[in-house]
């Protein structure tokens, strides 16, 4: 059985879950859910990233220990998760002592392979993303990431040779290809590395929560170094049979924003301690809303939970990836949804199950014939572009095989026909119906689960996505979507 091991960045706890971090988590789940029906063993890991200054901060003005602060926010993260219909394997918390122990044995690796020394950091400090800058970085002496305030520091810390591993990392790039992806972020991170790396500082003394730092007791880990650590501590490295299964990691999903975190530091710091990188680091867009960017000042963060009381989980789901290609910007707007809840979702999708149950209803003969509708689905394409993380595509290949169903029906006016050419036609229409029910389940599992039901038969696998012997007795039930009026 091929392993899948695929990850979402760790969410900074510091704020509560919004679209950016919906559409991440939505998109891992669609992929794993995907590998899984090609029967494929699959470990899916998502969590929530919980030390450094601004929660520390955050704390202190709730009155809260941070450790009490995070538990509150952890089951809000949780929570939402579920209202997704999120299925993941493992969620970790960088407060876990199993993975600060990990973090701890990481350092001690790396520093006996003589790339931590100490020495003084001089520079910009965005308390908002916890980043460094140099002064040529800044945005009109703000943060380059963010655009808020920085503040100048100076203090003792002890710093990780990424320098040393600047030929190997363009090295790594040149042979493996798809690591950095997609392509068109290659050449950004390419070029920064190739201008030259500079030691970064690992560790803080100003800031209390947070993984002590093993080489000494006056310093603590900075929270990026601690947070790159959970994907394998999270599968017990460096002796667990989890480690051994699952690593490397076959994608990490990420926003572009950390990117350069995830593709230069990590991938050194694995050198580093002797661990073979991931497969892939996979940096998708942006999402404004109503063509401006999400911020607290604009106060037009997208709540989920909302979203999905108000569209339901699937058409929600739906819509995010049916709205822009992965790696993409996108712009989210309530009235897309609407759009593609009550044109594709109801009148494609949801007329075309209604219909084809209808029909299987009140035939009292046996249902066979020979396939016709097979020739519309490529299946092999979808599954291409489903490798390739282009989930965007795969959907509408989907509904490409979709909409030919619907044109099978317009063409052969089954309502005209009787007995063996009606047979035919509803088992094309039915098999069909049964297939559709297998690809549409990675993106809309609660829709998948519901036309399988209605048409008797569980949900398969990619592999049974192939025309065969209709023997269930179908059973209506509910629509499957309703239409949105505004």
């Amino acid at each position: 059985m091929n392993k899948f091991y695929i990850t979402t960045p760790i969410y900074y706890v510091n704020d509560k879950p919004h679209i950016g971090h919906a559409y991440t988590t939505i998109a891992a789940d669609v992929i794993a859910r995907w590998h899984r029906l090609k029967g494929e063993d699959v470990f899916f890991l998502t969590g929530t990233d919980e030390h450094g200054e601004k929660v520390e901060t955050s704390a202190k003005k709730a009155g809260k220990l941070p450790k009490e602060f995070v538990d509150n926010i952890v089951g809000a993260y949780k929570y939402i998760w579920e209202k997704l219909n999120i299925k993941y394997d493992y969620f970790i918390r960088t407060s876990d002592s199993s993975h600060v122990k990990v973090v701890s044995e990481i350092i001690k690796k790396i520093a006996e392979n003589g790339d931590i020394y100490k020495g003084y950091y001089e520079g910009w400090y965005c308390v908002s993303d916890e980043s460094f800058w140099t002064e040529l970085q800044l945005v009109d002496g703000k943060c380059p990431s963010c655009g808020r305030e920085v503040k100048k520091v100076k203090e003792e810390t002890y710093f990780f040779k990424l320098s040393k591993y600047q030929n190997k990392l363009i090295d790594f790039y040149n042979k493996n290809q798809k690591f950095l992806s997609p392509n068109f972020r290659s050449k950004e991170i390419i070029n920064r590395v190739n201008d030259g790396l500079k030691d970064v500082s690992i560790t803080r003394t100003t800031v209390k929560w947070a993984v002590p730092f093993p080489l000494d007791g006056s310093h603590y880990v900075y929270v990026w170094v601690d947070a790159l650590c959970n994907y394998i501590s999270a599968i017990n490295w460096p002796h667990g049979p989890e480690f051994k299964e699952y690593w490397p990691a076959d994608i990490h999903l990420i926003g572009k924003e950390i990117n350069w975190f995830h593709s230069v530091i990590w991938p050194a710091m694995l050198f580093s301690a002797g661990i073979e990188p991931p497969k892939m680091v996979f940096a998708h867009g942006w999402w404004t809303v109503d063509g401006k960017k999400m911020s607290k000042s604009l106060d037009n963060f997208v709540d989920p939970i909302l979203m999905v009381d108000k569209y339901s989980t699937d058409a929600f789901r739906y819509s995010l990836i049916r709205e822009m290609p992965l790696g993409d910007d996108g712009d989210f707007s309530e009235k897309a949804i609407v759009s593609r809840l009550n044109n594709e979702l109801v009148a494609e999708l949801g007329n075309l199950i209604n219909r084809v149950l209808t029909m299987a209803e009140r035939f009292e003969g046996k249902i066979e014939g020979e396939a016709e509708l097979d020739q519309k689905l490529n299946i092999g394409k979808i599954d291409s572009l489903m490798e390739d993380v282009d989930t965007f595509n795969a959907l509408n290949e989907i509904f490409v095989f979709i909409k030919a169903t619907n044109k099978y029906i317009s063409e052969k006016e089954p309502w005209r026909l009787q007995g063996r050419e009606l047979s035919n036609v509803l088992y094309n229409l039915l098999e069909a119906s049964r297939i559709i029910s297998i690809l549409v389940y990675p993106f809309m599992p609660n829709t998948g689960a519901k036309i399988a039901n209605q048409l008797g038969i569980e949900v398969g696998t990619i592999d049974d996505c192939t025309f065969r012997e209709w023997t269930s007795k179908v059973k209506k039930g509910e629509l499957l979507f309703k239409k949105f009026i505004q």
